[in-house]
């Protein structure tokens, strides 16, 4: 178990340089460390939570320098604000001082040395956040909360993050949990006690029971996917044969030139991937090179990665150029879209078209004529296309505005029917609803689910109570790891290993 006697130092700022760089001390004596390498400009006892100004400095090197009975100021490391805490109302429920120095490397390294030096020992990686969760403070998926909470790249991760930390999932697992504590109470009562007068748990109330719960663990686990989307990003891949403007289509989202643009065909040989941002919901966009045939043995390589890249992305712009005549390779590719998977550019609106929508339409598999969304586009021309395939992203992600709007574009029939009514990915639009965004939290909902389904077998067989209870308990276990109130060390262990130090 982890040592919570002792006291931890850690830089809890990024490396480099900056306006200041921030030094925690947590533990039983981070006091005595604070005032043994802080001296308060005012001459005055640091109080509790107050910001105060003084100086670090090394008491160390006034007896080593100075002459014996001589009185040698000891050396001022760095000018700092300092604030001394008082727990357990702090981050980690124990006593804490911050200290607020100049941010570059020397000053916070000097500063670093003599807490050390005077008695506390480096953090490990998350161990601040995890004294937080020892200390009740925060159970362990608000813990987890804290790292989304920090890596966030969007608004809209951010706001999840935000409502993690403040307790949205804690509280829907709690409410499951409840349930489960009901059933294995009525189990325990009618298992030990069956003589007794009290309420019959039968086998059908059981079941009823257990389907009731498996839904409310259903109904939180398929929040899942779009949680995965809004914390590691919307994967989109651009694809298509090569010279149909895909580096052009990335360039201008970005609002930068990333990637080579020629009208030399294959100028992208290999994948390119950025993060972006639209409307708060953070998108991962991968440049693939042009798909064709080739004897080039390194274009060849990049027409793989673009094919992998085909197969691994949740949204997959399939562009076609709309000034030439479909070739192989564009039909080969149109042959593999999928709604709400697929959206298609039919790009160079700018020059005469020989390609329409519904040459593109007759090419789409049978079952996809109708859903898959088609976009004519003109990248050339600016950025008012670029705002549409924007718009068409966040639609195949959420679904058409509340007005029922679609947005505005080139052409009056760059949209089918069926993109205007058809499924999306599945980011909720509901404010109230509470999203799943960690893998290790999905995974422990499926094991109870099948844990419950397990059980649910069981009754319907009309196995004794005890063994079904085995099952249930199961469930109700693992929806504990979650919140870390039946986690193991080792677990715990793995979960902070993945923060940062000073955190």
């Amino acid at each position: 178990m982890i040592n919570i006697d002792d006291t931890i130092t850690a830089i809890s700022t990024p490396p480099g340089q900056g306006g200041i760089g921030v030094i925690r001390i947590s533990g039983p004596d981070s006091w005595k460390i604070g005032r043994q390498v802080f001296v308060p400009g005012n001459g005055k006892e640091p109080q509790d939570r107050y910001m105060t100004y003084g100086h670090i400095v090394d008491r160390d090197s006034a007896a080593a320098d100075g002459e014996e009975g001589s009185q040698q100021k000891p050396k001022v490391i760095d000018e700092v604000m300092c604030v001394f805490l008082k727990g357990p109302r702090t981050y980690t429920t124990e006593d804490m001082v911050e200290i607020d120095c100049h941010g570059g490397t020397v000053p916070l390294r000097r500063t670093l040395e003599l807490i050390l030096r005077a008695g506390a020992r480096p953090a490990d990686r998350g161990e601040f956040t995890k004294r937080a969760f020892l200390g009740g403070r925060i159970d362990l998926s608000q813990a987890e909360a804290v790292m989304d909470l920090i890596s966030a790249k969007a608004d809209r991760t951010f706001d999840v993050a935000m409502e993690q930390l403040e307790g949205s999932e804690s509280a829907a697992v709690g409410q499951i949990r409840d349930h489960f504590v009901d059933i294995l109470v009525n189990l325990t009562v009618n298992i030990d006690y069956p003589d007794e007068d009290i309420e019959v748990m039968t086998y059908e109330k059981l079941e009823q029971e257990l389907m009731d719960v498996r839904e409310e663990i259903d109904e939180l686990r398929d929040s899942a996917e779009t949680g995965r989307i809004l914390r590691d990003g919307l994967r989109v891949a651009i694809v298509g044969k090569p010279n149909v403007g895909k580096s052009s289509l990335m360039n201008a989202m970005l609002r930068e030139s990333r990637a080579i643009v020629t009208d030399i065909p294959g100028t992208t040989r290999d994948t390119i991937e950025e993060s972006m941002s639209i409307r708060g919901i953070p998108v991962v966009l991968t440049d693939t090179a042009g798909i064709r045939e080739t004897t080039d043995q390194i274009e060849a390589m990049g027409i793989q990665r673009s094919r992998a890249s085909f197969n691994q992305a949740d949204l997959v712009i399939i562009m076609i150029d709309g000034s030439r005549e479909l070739s192989e390779e564009d039909i080969e590719i149109l042959g593999a879209a999928s709604a709400p998977r697929t959206l298609i550019l039919i790009n160079k609106g700018d020059l005469a078209h020989v390609t329409e929508v519904s040459d593109v339409r007759q090419h789409l598999p049978e079952t996809e004529k109708d859903g898959v969304e088609i976009l004519c586009t003109s990248l050339a021309e600016g950025s008012g296309d670029r705002s549409a395939v924007e718009e068409a992203i966040i639609r195949r992600v959420m679904g058409p505005s509340e007005d029922g709007s679609t947005g505005s574009f080139t052409s009056d029939e760059s949209i089918s029917d069926g993109a205007k009514t058809g499924s999306t990915l599945g980011i909720s639009g509901a404010p109230d609803r509470v999203l799943v965004t960690d893998a290790r939290h999905k995974a422990l909902l499926d094991r109870a689910s099948q844990s419950v389904s397990d059980a649910l077998k069981l009754v319907q067989i009309r196995e004794p109570l005890e063994i079904i209870e085995i099952d249930v308990n199961s469930a109700y276990e693992n929806l504990g790891e979650i919140t870390g109130e039946s986690a193991t060390e080792d677990i715990l262990d793995e979960v902070f290993k993945r923060f940062c130090l000073g955190k």
